[in-house]
């Protein structure tokens, strides 16, 4: 088919489009819908994706975590024997980096969470300035190599704990940005005195901006101080954690074998015995993330393909019925020289015109709505990528080939006598 042809084609689509407006307008109606909640989706997925790896190189890409329990244990019962695991000790981290090889350091750390409802089993953490005062923060107890086994834990300015600070258990504590903005708002917080939960201490440094994710608390509510230091205060916690990273030259499954075996050792676990603890990756907050997506990309699909699938229809039908208005036309075509190609090409062409419009139509709804969330929810960082764009139209195209064959088949297979009877 030459350009003119393609051209004139087109002309004629558009025509018709025209002339039934509001048919055309209710046939592209589901088509619409589809494209539309692809589009929306697919932009809030797959911004979330990039949000989601760019949390996990912060977390640190090489970076391992030792629990007592597995990850998300709090959702419901936890099993007794899980229950009755031994704590994890904080000389443990010592004992990892004297004995595996294949680590680059350890470092353990522990804190009082959120509020007691997040089992801090006591008053939530406040921490006050003069008359500022900030609550419900987290406090976490670290030691120095923590800073360069987690990189979230990024200082921005001043400095993080540092081994004299661990070995005197002295009274200093880095603040989370937020924290700080609100204590000290025209001040410079370094060297300032706060007192935290009724403890005087000493600022020393203030973390990089990290709000957290999906509106959860992230560093910039978060108040580390030396590990000692909480010791001291209060030693009645038992619930210690251990971060450590692989050497960049060694394998990570032999490293975690070492960890794990180590961890046994010093655990004394059986030799036949399960493990009394657990090792997460890195990726894990990833492979969570693709578990809870994975129902919403089934659900968002069965919507869309129903959504498509009557659009299809309403294609066909609107081609079916084009095809029995125009009978006289299609004669009088083939009678001046047109052939079945020509006809079959012009009626596809209308109905990929009919699809395409709707397509269009949803990428431009499926923009806004990304652009709708981004703007209301910055946690939420939609965006549209050039390939759903590429795809929402190809969908579009291949709804219009495939439901609107058949019309344009039955129009050009029509014999140019009976058409140009045809009342």
């Amino acid at each position: 088919m030459s350009r003119a042809e393609v051209r004139e084609n087109l002309l004629v689509a558009l025509d018709t489009l025209r002339s039934h407006k509001v048919r055309s307008a209710l046939t592209v109606l589901g088509i619409v819908i589809g494209v539309t909640s692809v589009i929306s989706v697919a932009a809030i997925i797959d911004g979330l994706n990039g949000f989601i790896a760019q949390r996990v190189e912060k977390m640190g890409s090489r970076t391992y975590m030792i629990s007592r329990f597995s990850f998300g244990a709090g959702f419901g019962r936890v099993p007794e024997h899980i229950r009755k695991r031994k704590y994890l000790s904080y000389t443990d981290a010592q004992f990892l980096k004297e004995t595996c090889p294949s680590i680059d350091t350890a470092s353990a750390f522990s804190g009082r969470p959120l509020s007691p409802t997040d089992m801090s089993g006591g008053q939530p953490n406040v921490i006050q300035y003069g008359s500022e005062r900030v609550e419900r923060i987290i406090l976490r107890a670290a030691e120095p190599e923590l800073g360069a086994v987690m990189p979230l834990f990024n200082v921005a300015y001043g400095r993080f704990v540092s081994p004299f600070d661990l070995q005197h258990a002295r009274p200093v504590v880095v603040l989370g940005d937020a924290m700080a903005q609100s204590l000290f708002p025209r001040l410079d917080p370094i060297g300032k005195t706060v007192r935290l939960n009724g403890y005087l201490m000493e600022v020393i440094g203030v973390f990089d901006q990290d709000p957290g994710m999906f509106g959860g608390p992230g560093v910039d509510q978060i108040a580390v101080i030396p590990l000692t230091t909480f010791r001291k205060m209060y030693p009645e916690a038992r619930e210690f954690l251990i971060a450590f990273t692989v050497a960049p030259q060694a394998d990570r499954a032999i490293a975690v074998n070492e960890v794990i075996e180590a961890m046994r050792r010093v655990r004394r676990v059986p030799h036949n015995g399960e493990n009394d603890f657990e090792v997460f990756s890195p990726d894990f907050l990833s492979d969570l993330w693709n578990r809870l997506t994975g129902a919403l990309v089934v659900l968002t699909s069965a919507i869309s393909s129903m959504g498509l699938l009557i659009g299809g229809i309403g294609v066909m039908n609107i081609m079916l019925i084009s095809v029995t208005e125009r009978t006289a036309e299609i004669g009088i075509r083939k009678a001046i020289g047109a052939r079945r190609g020509d006809i079959r090409a012009q009626f596809l062409m209308e109905a990929m015109t009919l699809s395409m419009t709707g397509g269009i139509l949803g990428l431009l709804f499926g923009g806004l709505i990304s652009v709708t969330v981004r703007t209301l929810m910055p946690s939420v960082p939609a965006s549209l990528s050039p390939f759903w764009v590429f795809f929402g139209v190809m969908i579009s195209v291949g709804v219009g080939l495939f439901f609107g064959y058949y019309p344009a088949s039955r129009a050009a297979k029509l014999d140019p006598v009976v058409c140009l009877r045809y009342e």
